[in-house]
């Protein structure tokens, strides 16, 4: 699950379309929804708020205003083995 300080990229109708940083996940009224507030990674920087279910912030796709949405967490890919056996970053 995406997490506060995670940076998902944001897919509208299966297509990427920006970068965006989790700053702060609130529990919604509703049970399984929640306020994820977004620091979208783009100039200006803009900070928006999502009331998401928690299946939407793990990444199955959901609607907004009609179009389909998808929140997929980045990850850093692992670069080969280091000498010493442990995996390193890429940089």
């Amino acid at each position: 699950m995406a997490t506060i300080n995670d940076i998902v990229l944001i897919h509208l109708e299966e297509s990427p379309v920006s970068f965006a940083r989790i700053e702060s996940i609130l529990p919604d009224a509703k049970k399984d929804w929640y306020h994820v507030k977004l620091l979208m990674l783009q100039i200006p920087l803009q900070v928006v708020t999502w009331i998401l279910k928690d299946d939407y912030i793990n990444g199955e796709s959901f609607f907004m205003n009609g179009k389909q949405m998808q929140l997929k967490k980045v990850e850093c890919p692992i670069d080969e083995v280091a000498p010493e056996g442990h995996p390193t970053r890429l940089k």
